[in-house]
């Protein structure tokens, strides 16, 4: 065993390692990432106007990025001035006639003229204003000042609380008997006593009938306030309060500090800890009462998950209900023009989402959609990665989205009549919907035309046939101007780096380049476009996969498999990865003779429903037994050596990359594995629970899913690197792994460890330190010298 760390660089092995390099290309120069890239535009808006796009940008290699704006009228990219920094209009709320925008900006609030620009500063205090928005009469503006609601009046520019939410509570003199019993005594016996204390409660009672109303104290206990919302006329608050768990936490060093010393940071608990527990309130600021929402009658409250019974005694013994209901967590309330709410609602482990409308008199719940999954919720805007996205499209409609059908979809609903009708349908995930300012159409992004592309949409809030805007192959990310008349596009194509277009908001409109941001080093080499495949998985099914390959002189007939992390990401597609770093590898390695193949296994976004949960209760089977049969397509269809074929990956590709050493030693000749999860029951609750359950409940989930239950199947060469402040998959993981390793008496692997580094490494001396140990690693195991 060896253990490298980077602080002492100079004398590690590295030094004795020389490159076999044919590329014009050096490792150092690649992970300098965007000092050689360059800075591509991010964080895309629109002026309130529409006249300018306004983005983060860097191209002149400052130390900071910068905000700019663009004319897209003459297409000038002018830098922004501290002053105009100071002054631009976060993101807000509009009145319905797009008049007057009220919003944010360094914990202020303000109010601006869209069409005459006269801004109204609301706020001038020390402690933060947030979330304005216009009351359903526009004639007030809600906002947030700590935890409760206040309205500033537009006509008297006065600002009024409204709620008054403190923690802890009310704070009365609690008698014992023998002490009620003594006073009521005291008053009997002396006159001036009993006449002292009927001129305090008469001067309270007077006090309170001439002070001004105030709103009712509430007061929460050691319950926290985790977000509230008020109805349009401002009657109704809707809170949620959560009783914090006491969970113990795992404690990251952080060893190189400014101070010298050692920095202790409390990082997240364990999957399966004791979990915060959720309560949905109404206050009715009319009579100042308040009621707590009841989930008990949701249907399916009260049902087990199938997987509990591979762990009940007998059938006989086994009853798919609890006796208690399950611990939901209740959205705050999205409301209609006039005032009808409705919620999202999901069970704390995730396998159901019930929409309801809430009666805000009484607190009652009525559904209209409930979605179940035996495995988890998720997909976009549904769940999981992303929050269940709910919109109004008149006083009677909903739509929201479902996989119902095995695909992200559209739906509409009729709140009265619980009519639900699909919106679109196929096999393809609609990515993100919108409506527009007048609800009378979908702006939505899908991968219709093929997984591997995203394209901009128009639809009928109805319904019906979708147009068609963007139509360059590739990605698009797209903003809508304020005024609808332009998009803002960041477009990128698999070699060609995000770049920022405007266009009009119609098929057939031109899309114009505003910017260039690439340096002439990065553009001085030529990028390869690798190829989009398919090969046939030992069930059947179609793994699609990118290819690259080396030059048919320069080919070595060593093969490398690249596995993305996050499970839940995708990583074959027509536009720039957001593993550019990696993808400049793999052009590095093709020229210098390897094959590299990138694949999106099962578990991979941007293919529905039942690609994402293949691996419920099993990480570790079928997407890895995608990398096994990626594995195999390479030897018998691009004539690869069998017995030189290696992977990597980080986080999840980091997982895999143990899993397929440990597991399948006969396909992989060497492997490295970044900031790896080497046991899922020391990851975090909110990912992992989702797919293995708990590891109290689903032990066996838990123990064919984590590589340290396999470590003692390792036979090729393995290296492991890891950061140690790595306050999401804990250094404590690969340490916990390498003593595994000593104890089975096992050899061939290293550790190198990044002492300043967390999950997502920062430092370019990092990256080149880790990806030079990748390459040597390679050339050394299944290189043209092991043929």
């Amino acid at each position: 065993m060896k253990i490298f760390y980077t602080l002492i660089l100079c004398l590690v092995p590295l030094l004795g390692f020389t490159q076999s390099n044919r590329s014009s290309l050096t490792i150092d120069q690649i992970m300098q990432g965007e000092d050689f890239v360059g800075y591509l535009p991010e964080r895309i808006r629109w002026s309130d106007d529409s006249k300018f796009i306004l983005f983060s940008w860097n191209p002149d290699n400052d130390t900071l990025r910068s905000t700019y704006k663009a004319d897209i009228a003459s297409g000038n990219i002018t830098k922004l001035t501290f002053d105009e920094v100071r002054y631009e209009p976060g993101n807000g709320d509009y009145t319905r006639d797009f008049q007057w925008k009220v919003y944010q900006n360094s914990g202020d609030l303000f109010i601006s003229g869209i069409t005459d620009k006269k801004t109204i500063r609301i706020t001038n205090t020390n402690t933060a204003e947030y979330s304005p928005e216009f009351s359903g009469d526009e004639r007030s503006v809600l906002f947030r000042q700590g935890d409760n609601f206040f309205k500033w009046s537009r006509n008297e520019g006065t600002v009024t609380q409204l709620t008054d939410f403190r923690s802890g509570t009310k704070r009365e003199e609690k008698k014992s008997e023998q002490d009620t019993w003594l006073e009521e005594d005291q008053l009997q016996l002396f006159d001036v006593l009993e006449k002292r204390k009927n001129q305090s409660d008469a001067r309270t009672f007077r006090n309170e009938q001439s002070r001004f109303d105030r709103p009712e104290t509430i007061y929460t206990g050691r319950k926290q306030l985790r977000g509230m919302a008020m109805s349009p006329d401002l009657r109704y608050v809707m809170y949620r309060l959560s009783v914090p768990a006491e969970g113990k936490r795992t404690v990251v060093p952080d060893f190189v500090t400014q101070s010298g010393y050692t920095n202790d940071l409390n990082a997240r608990e364990k999957v399966g800890g004791d979990q915060d527990t959720y309560e949905s309130w109404i206050l009715d600021l009319q009579t100042d009462s308040t009621y707590q929402i009841s989930t008990d009658s949701l249907r399916g409250i009260y049902d087990k998950p199938s997987y509990l019974k591979e762990y009940a005694s007998s059938d006989s013994s086994y009853s798919d209900k609890y006796n208690t209901a399950r611990q939901v967590v209740i959205g705050l309330p999205v409301f209609s023009d006039d005032g009808k709410a409705v919620v999202n609602i999901t069970s704390e482990d995730n396998k159901d989402r019930w929409i309801a409308l809430v009666d805000m008199p009484t607190g009652n719940l009525t559904i209209i959609d409930h979605q179940h999954d035996e495995a988890w919720i998720g997909g976009p805007q549904i769940g999981w990665f992303a929050n269940g996205t709910i919109e109004w499209i008149d006083n009677e409609t909903i739509w929201f989205k479902s996989e119902k059908t095995g695909y992200a979809h559209v739906y509409s609903a009729n709140v009265n009549t619980g009519e639900i009708i699909a919106l679109t349908s196929g096999k393809f995930e609609v990515l993100e919907a919108q409506l527009s300012r007048d609800k009378k159409t979908f702006y939505m992004i899908t991968n219709e035309v093929s997984p591997h592309e995203h394209h901009f949409y128009h639809m009928s809030s109805k319904g019906g046939k979708r147009k068609q805007i963007t139509s360059l192959k590739g990605g698009h990310e797209v903003t809508v101007s304020p005024d609808e008349k332009y998009l803002a596009v960041r477009y990128s194509y698999s070699n060609k780096p995000w770049e920022l277009y405007v266009m009009p908001n119609k098929a057939g409109g031109k899309m114009t380049q505003l910017t260039r941001s690439t340096t002439d080093s990065f553009a001085g080499y030529d990028w390869q476009d690798p190829e989009i495949i398919r090969f046939t998985a030992r069930d059947g099914v179609d793994v699609p996969a990118t290819l690259y390959k080396p030059a048919a002189d320069k080919k070595n007939g060593a093969a490398v498999i690249f596995v993305h992390g996050a499970g839940y990401l995708q990583n074959v597609h027509y536009w720039w990865p957001s593993y550019y770093r990696e993808y400049m590898f793999h052009n590095y390695l093709t020229d210098n003779g390897y094959t590299v193949l990138a694949i999106d296994f099962r578990a991979s976004a941007g293919y529905g429903r039942d690609w994402r949960t293949a691996i419920y209760r099993h990480m570790g089977g079928k997407d890895l037994e995608d990398q096994v049969d990626g594995a195999k397509y390479l030897v018998e269809e691009l004539g690869i050596d069998p017995g030189r074929i290696g992977l990597y990956g980080g986080s999840y590709g980091g997982f895999i990359t143990l899993m397929a050493m440990f597991k399948n030693p006969e396909t992989f000749k060497a492997g490295a594995a970044l900031r790896s999860v080497t046991d899922w029951a020391h990851y975090n609750h909110g990912y992992t629970s989702n797919i293995l359950n708990t590891p109290v409940q689903d032990s066996i989930a838990y123990a064919r899913s984590s590589p340290i239950y396999f470590a003692d199947g390792l036979e090729g060469n393995l290296l492991m690197l890891h950061g140690m402040v790595d306050t999401n998959v804990h250094f404590q993981d690969i340490i916990r792994l390498s003593q595994r390793l000593i104890e089975l008496k096992k050899e061939n692997w290293e550790l190198a460890v990044f002492p300043m580094e967390g999950h997502g490494f920062v430092e370019p001396s990092s990256w080149s330190d880790e990806y030079r140990r990748i390459y040597k690693l390679f050339e050394e195991t299944i290189g043209a010298d092991n043929r």
